[in-house]
């Protein structure tokens, strides 16, 4: 049985590119949690101050239309990441773009004094579920820009390119 060195190598993915897609599934799922709880469970809730400035029924309206963007956006997002995972440069760049924009979103943020709250407590909480995330795309994307990971990368699309 003879083998392939490109074959191997297709089928061989980088402790880097299995990292980096855990803490994209890690990213998607901290997302969740914060949504939750915002929404949800701590007072005051998401869901309450928009039944105090909306009412009940446009309150749930609204918190559906939140879930809904969540689960498309997460959605899109765990198939960029299982793309990626299988070597698609094209989504290795969709997620670094869309890293760059979290970051951008988080740092716009900040710049608008988001975190001035009265306690510490809120402060830390506010910083912990807006940079969280964001820190697990960051490394993420780092990871999938490594040495072994561009090599990785280049060799699917060698791959890619022969089979067509």
């Amino acid at each position: 049985m003879t083998t392939n060195p490109e074959t191997d190598q297709r089928r061989t993915r980088p402790k880097q590119v299995e990292t980096a897609f855990l803490l994209l599934l890690a990213a998607i799922a901290v997302d969740a949690l914060v949504w939750t709880l915002d929404t949800f469970v701590i007072a005051p809730s998401g869901l309450d101050e928009m039944r105090n400035e909306m009412g009940e029924g446009q309150a749930i309206q609204q918190a559906a239309m939140s879930a809904g963007f969540l689960i498309l956006t997460s959605g899109l997002f765990l198939f960029f990441a299982f793309q990626m995972r299988q070597g698609r440069n094209w989504a290795r760049n969709t997620l670094a773009a869309a890293g760059a924009l979290v970051a951008f979103f988080l740092i716009n943020s900040m710049s608008m004094n988001e975190f001035d709250k009265a306690s510490t407590a809120d402060v830390i909480y506010d910083v912990f579920i807006s940079v969280s995330p964001v820190f697990l795309v960051a490394g993420a994307v780092l990871l999938m820009f490594r040495p072994t990971a561009n090599t990785y990368f280049s060799g699917m699309k060698r791959t890619d390119q022969q089979a067509a």
